[in-house]
């Protein structure tokens, strides 16, 4: 067993968060906006207190522990530039996706925003696996 690259763990957790700035920003930020009703003042639904910094810090977080995972499984299995890019991107197709689906049914939200945010995670995945593969 390999020891985890803590550089690429954070790079690739920087990546994906870098593609959520342009995937909820200039590519789908109004779309995204008008599926989950923010009018530019306020949500439809009681929303948190916290900052704005405080929720980006924290989601950043949630994307190191993401990363962190991907590392360990990496070096673990010490696999080829290949078979890093097909785990990243399963993670995001068929662990994270799934989940979020099944989150969504049951919040009964659009298939829209479903796709929006889904295709965040498979993109923002296949972006962190790039970075992995880059510090194999």
């Amino acid at each position: 067993m390999g020891n985890v690259n803590l550089l690429a763990v954070f790079l690739g957790a920087l990546a994906f968060f870098v593609i959520g700035a342009l995937w909820y920003g200039p590519l789908f930020g109004k779309t995204w906006k008008d599926l989950i009703g923010y009018d530019g003042d306020k949500l439809p639904y009681p929303a948190s207190k916290n900052p704005m910094p405080v929720i980006m810090g924290l989601a950043f977080l949630l994307e190191l522990l993401v990363a962190l995972m991907l590392g360990h499984n990496i070096a673990r299995t010490d696999p080829p530039p290949w078979v890093i890019m097909m785990m990243a991107t399963g993670f995001g197709a068929v662990i994270m996706t799934p989940a979020l689906g099944i989150h969504y049914l049951f919040q009964q939200r659009p298939g829209k925003l479903f796709a929006i945010d889904a295709g965040y995670f498979v993109v923002g995945m296949a972006a962190m696996g790039g970075v992995f593969v880059a510090f194999a």
